[in-house]
């Protein structure tokens, strides 16, 4: 049904009364601002942004680039499952609050915005794919969480491109515990043989690009799970698009 102009104008006035009473917030500390799903200045500059030269594989950041490198120590030794990831940001002390009060916190109404930012950090790999699936939450942690942080972001970035988005195409079939604190080692045995796909969504995997969509890109260990079972599965591609990433070497847990 097509908006007319007495209730565009109504809603307009409700969308200003609204933001009068209860002023936007920035989306990594509160305080009041002037654009929903913005940063205030101050954690704008706090905030390290992923950007080129990075790994064109895993897309670990470079401090500068080197001629004729284009993948990381990491990949060169061994490829990763998927093609091509990319993040926002750093997962630094200037980003940790926000994530986390994110993922475990209910401040879903930050979805939007992450996803926003997300699109702009990845929108080749969303302009290509054919549709979005999100890592899963095995069902226990779901009912305790009562939301997936990543199948949030999921459905936001295929609003916002007009990609289509299978929330559970693939299904976490074994309880595990948290990857928080493990090595690297650990954190792949922890995820092995944890990831079906959904027998009901078959036909959209098969031979399909897929982007897999998760929060935070730590060692990498879930979203190679993830895509494994998606190649196996007859996927012709997969690439990833997270909102943060670790940076090897920091002890920040997550």
């Amino acid at each position: 049904m097509t908006e007319t102009a007495p209730i565009r104008i109504f809603n307009q006035m409700k969308k200003t009364l609204l933001d009068a009473a209860f002023p936007p917030g920035c989306a990594s500390c509160a305080e009041p601002i002037d654009i929903p799903g913005t940063l205030c200045a101050n954690c704008w500059q706090d905030l390290t942004y992923i950007t080129p030269p990075f790994c064109e594989a895993c897309g670990y950041p470079f401090e500068y680039a080197e001629p004729g490198v284009i993948l990381c120590g990491v990949c060169v030794k061994r490829a990763p499952s998927f093609t091509r990831a990319r993040a926002v940001l750093k997962y630094d002390d200037a980003s940790r609050d926000m994530i986390l009060g994110y993922k475990h916190s209910d401040q879903t109404d930050r979805a939007p915005a992450f996803a926003s930012w997300m699109l702009r950090a990845g929108r080749e790999l969303v302009e290509e794919c054919d549709i979005i699936c999100p890592v899963p939450l095995h069902r226990r942690r779901l009912v305790a969480r009562r939301f997936n942080q990543s199948a949030l972001l999921a459905l936001e970035i295929g609003r916002l491109a007009k990609r289509a988005v299978c929330p559970d195409m693939l299904l976490r079939i074994k309880p595990t515990r948290s990857q928080g604190g493990l090595s690297a080692r650990a954190r792949f045995r922890n995820v092995k043989g944890v990831f079906k796909a959904n027998p009901l969504r078959l036909s959209q995997i098969e031979d399909q690009r897929i982007l897999l969509i998760d929060d935070v890109y730590t060692t990498g260990a879930t979203l190679e799970a993830c895509s494994d079972c998606l190649l196996r599965t007859g996927a012709a591609d997969v690439d990833v698009l997270t909102f943060s990433r670790v940076v090897r070497g920091s002890d920040l847990s997550i």
